[in-house]
């Protein structure tokens, strides 16, 4: 039986060991962006899993990430931006690793082949939740053994994996098959492969944000600003879109006590928070609709 695609070996005339430095940093840029390609060919089955997370996250539910090794590094690294760009409370967003997410630059790999915990971490698990699984082999146990657990409770499964037949795709209601090359250092599946899923997941996250609103003329209107850079970009953010200086934008914030959207429809001539969370709630927390609607009530 011939390897695994992600094992087998990369196709060139020399292999990095034989090239000069700089030729085999080439080599690798080139590889990685080749990989980075792969993830196109999904677009419609990761705009159907963004879909799938926006519903969990609007009507409550959880979003499940589990994944092992490299790629649950991509995978937590995913799951744990989602509050600063969308606002996403971290209630709702729970990261399982195989191992848990290393605090060390120790990571071991036996984990890979144990599910222990996972029948705890998943006891609540239901179907208004949504897993997100990534493999690179695509039939790692712990990323299976979550899958069947998630499919058991009735739970939306979205599966990346980057070989063809993997165990996680009998499992998954969406299925994004990265089909990348092998790597250009065979087996090393943190390179082309670990690019293209964090593509994958990146893509999944910013379209489950805009599907659910958080996203309005290209900005991230929902983050939370915790730092002094955050607070920058927000008062940017209001500058922009209600057309106002940054005392303007400011004093917009304050009275929204931070709340981006709010902030922009206040800065836009709305008198009063109140007034302005009202109008959010009645257009879904979509700053495009209440936007329009105050276009219209001007004219």
């Amino acid at each position: 039986m011939p390897p695994r695609k992600t094992e087998q070996l990369y196709a060139m005339e020399k292999t990095l060991d034989a090239l000069p430095l700089s030729e085999a940093a080439s080599a690798i840029a080139r590889a990685n962006v080749e990989a980075a390609q792969a993830v196109e060919a999904c677009s419609s089955v990761i705009a159907k899993g963004a879909a799938v997370m926006a519903a969990a996250i609007r009507n409550g539910g959880t979003l499940y990430y589990a994944a092992a090794g490299s790629s649950g590094l991509m995978a937590a690294a995913d799951g744990m931006e989602l509050g600063g760009t969308f606002g996403i409370p971290t209630r709702q967003v729970k990261i399982l690793m195989a191992g848990g997410i290393p605090t060390t630059a120790d990571m071991p790999g036996d984990v890979e082949d144990e599910s222990h915990g996972l029948a705890t971490a998943l006891e609540t698990i239901g179907s208004k939740d949504c897993l997100v699984v990534v493999s690179a082999s695509g039939d790692t146990r712990y990323a299976v053994k979550a899958a069947e657990l998630a499919k058991a409770a009735g739970t939306p499964i979205i599966a990346i994996a980057n070989n063809e037949n993997a165990a996680l795709f009998d499992l998954a209601n969406h299925a994004i098959f990265l089909n990348t090359p092998p790597e250009i250092l065979s087996g090393s599946t943190r390179l082309g492969a670990g690019t293209a899923q964090k593509i994958a997941l990146n893509s999944l996250s910013t379209l489950m944000g805009v599907e659910l609103g958080h996203v309005y003329r290209g900005r991230m209107v929902n983050l939370h600003a915790d730092n002094e850079k955050l607070h920058m970009r927000a008062r940017r953010i209001v500058q922009e879109i209600a057309d106002v200086d940054e005392a303007g934008a400011s004093h917009a914030l304050k009275t929204a006590d931070n709340d981006v959207k709010v902030a922009c429809l206040i800065a836009s001539g709305v008198e009063s928070r109140e007034e302005a969370q009202a109008i959010l709630r009645s257009e879904e927390g979509r700053v495009d609709r209440a936007m329009a609607r105050l276009e219209l009530t001007s004219t």
